[in-house]
């Protein structure tokens, strides 16, 4: 296991995590070191190339963009999210996962999934390949409406059981996507590994937002993102700054120009 890995697993129950998503070598740089995790999430379908699902994010699409983040971080752990139906069953997801692992050299992958993915889980560990578990939400496989989970008790007890099994087989963390608050508690109480929480509750052990969401790049609602900042007034003021001054001629002066 690696010393970022190690470092990670140290901080359950001490300090919490903090894990932002990187799609670009700028801003992998910026985050590298400031947060503990850096993912490469298929959310770059939706936030990047406008799809209405992660289903339609190829493994092809997932290695370019890890590539190029891959630039940027030295500090921070890095994990790639394997793209729907690039892990269906053992053997595809060793290529696959060793395909990522050799062209980008990130700390882990990422899977979605509980009972149905823990013998991948073991399989990928058993072949040096760390990875991060992901339960609640999962884009890869939803049908119909996003809806927190955790609602029934089947769906409580399946999902700690889900938690339990994923660590049990292996993984290292566990994303807990809009998971019911007591549930995401509980569920971070039984486990020795740590729970990443986006929409679940500051009881999970660390957090996890889309960086686009957070810096007020990307503006759909959605109930769990608090926009920390307003990037999109500053690159506003930029490009009107820009305009007056190629309108007037002072830009670009002789400093610009060769």
């Amino acid at each position: 296991m690696s010393k970022k890995i190690l470092n990670i697993l140290k901080k359950k129950n001490k300090s919490k995590i903090i894990c932002l998503t990187a799609y670009s070598k700028n801003i992998a740089e910026i985050l590298d070191g400031k947060v503990d995790i850096i993912l490469v999430g298929d959310s770059l379908g939706s936030v990047l190339y406008n799809y209405d699902t992660t289903k339609k994010v190829s493994l092809k699409m997932m290695i370019e963009h890890s590539k190029s983040v891959k630039k940027g971080v030295k500090k921070s752990l890095l994990v790639v999210d394997m793209p729907h139906n690039t892990y269906r069953n053992k053997k595809q997801a060793l290529i696959n996962a060793k395909k990522i692992m050799l062209e980008v050299k990130p700390d882990a992958v990422k899977l979605e999934g509980g009972k149905k993915i823990i013998e991948i889980v073991a399989f990928l560990k058993k072949n040096r390949i760390p990875v991060m578990g992901h339960l609640g939400i999962l884009p890869q496989t939803q049908r119909g409406k996003f809806r927190y989970k955790g609602k029934s008790d089947v769906e409580r007890k399946n999902l700690l059981n889900d938690a339990k099994l994923l660590q049990e087989y292996g993984a290292f963390s566990i994303v807990l996507e809009c998971i019911e608050t007591s549930l995401a508690k509980k569920i971070s109480n039984n486990l020795k590994i740590p729970t990443i929480g986006i929409g679940s509750s500051w009881n999970c052990d660390g957090q996890v937002l889309v960086t686009d969401d957070l810096i007020g790049l990307n503006m759909t609602p959605i109930k769990f993102v608090k926009r920390f900042g307003k990037i999109r007034n500053n690159i506003k003021s930029a490009i009107t700054i820009f305009s007056k001054e190629v309108k007037s001629k002072k830009y670009p002066s002789k400093r610009y120009s060769y």
